[in-house]
């Protein structure tokens, strides 16, 4: 379930100083959507502050289901989608108050097709992205529900303070009432 770029990831820095050149600042309110589900994906973005959730819809209940979160220090986009103008696979929502450099995914598109170099930023950020939507797809058949908790403490710590408990239960595929139980076990198992 890793999703920070990390030390043996790849190197963002391109990406992130081309986001901060076009310095293109937008702020985002509790509840607004960088992207909605349906409408043509256009932001690709660098979170300075705050966090974003992913999420779609059940094909016959409706239900809400979050499949990601970004947060200070990851990009927030709906790729490749961006770059192409296609649907948005997912509504993209702001959690909190949040910050972000924000370009147009047409602008990411121009910047790769520079050189030899930004070409291989583009196929190594392909790349990263399958291995993370690849790794989360197995933990959700290989880890149990608490495997899958304890693995989302440790690579957010602190993030059971900022989301809500439904938030939650849904990026890890659990009722409410299955996480209260494991949320319990796992505070009482580290005392």
């Amino acid at each position: 379930m890793e999703q920070k770029f990390g030390k043996n990831s790849i190197d963002i820095k391109a990406l992130r100083e081309f986001c901060e050149r076009e310095d293109k600042m937008v702020e985002y309110r509790k509840g607004e959507q960088l992207e909605r589900e349906g409408d043509p994906a256009r932001w690709f973005g660098f979170v300075t502050e705050g966090c974003f959730k992913y999420v779609t819809h059940g094909i016959s209940d409706d239900r809400e289901h979050i499949t990601w979160f970004s947060f200070a220090g990851e990009f927030v986009t709906d790729y490749p989608n961006c770059l192409f103008g296609r649907p948005a696979q997912t509504t993209i929502e702001a959690m909190m108050p949040s910050r972000v450099l924000r370009v147009t995914g047409e602008q990411v598109m121009q910047m790769y097709c520079q050189n030899m170099e930004t070409m291989k930023l583009r196929s190594a950020v392909a790349e990263h992205l399958l291995n993370q939507k690849h790794a989360r797809y197995l933990d959700l058949h290989r880890a149990t529900a608490r495997e899958r908790y304890e693995l989302l403490l440790r690579r957010c710590p602190g993030i059971v303070h900022h989301l809500a408990l439904q938030d939650l239960a849904s990026f890890l595929c659990v009722t409410p009432q299955q996480l209260s139980r494991i949320r319990k076990a796992v505070t009482f198992s580290e005392k």
